[in-house]
């Protein structure tokens, strides 16, 4: 099977997706090429690690493929919905080992870049409302949902850093996140 490299609109990946989510798998393994290089980027700049990089990305693929019908094309374009479930798999990755991991504020417009100008302009448009709504957090409450969600630190660490019990790190991200949703209007 040939894949035409040049198929990489929203359009023809949520039908790989549709396609997918009937069974198809020649559909799922075209949206697989069309993607995964995209993947495996996001993958790698959290991870710093090839190896881990490569493994961590079938397992995306798995979840891909599991939760293909969850997918709304509505709420968000199909690559910042693949590469937000790819994001989520390295933080888990990262907070199980722990390495360092160096994700600085201006590599977050690059985290979920996309290929077709639509896409990249869709998503330049969200990291900007996002960064909006962050800088209306309060400062340190701005910090602790950068570090908890950008660079995998646990409510045990953020509590540390911040000289705070758990439980109050675990009210400020769910207050947080709260105001980050209204805000962004979701």
């Amino acid at each position: 099977m040939q894949l035409a490299v040049a198929m990489t609109s929203t359009r023809d990946l949520e039908n790989l997706l549709r396609q997918s989510v009937e069974g198809n798998t020649d559909a799922f393994e075209q949206l697989y090429n069309a993607t995964s290089a995209k993947l495996f980027g996001i993958v790698l700049r959290i991870l710093r690690n090839r190896a881990h990089s490569e493994d961590a990305l079938q397992d995306i693929y798995v979840r891909i493929w599991q939760k293909a019908g969850d997918f709304e094309p509505g709420r968000a374009s199909i690559i910042t919905w693949m590469a937000t479930i790819a994001r989520n798999r390295a933080i888990d990755i990262v907070r199980r080992q722990r390495p360092e991991a160096d994700i600085e504020d201006a590599d977050i417009d690059t985290l979920i870049s996309s290929g077709s100008a639509f896409d990249q302009m869709a998503v330049a448009d969200e990291m900007r409302q996002l960064e909006y709504c962050l800088n209306n957090l309060e400062d340190d409450r701005q910090q602790i949902v950068k570090l908890a969600y950008l660079e995998g630190w646990s409510r045990a660490e953020l509590a540390e850093r911040f000289a705070q019990p758990v439980g109050t790190i675990k009210t400020w991200l769910h207050r947080s996140l709260r105001q980050l949703k209204e805000c962004l209007g979701t």
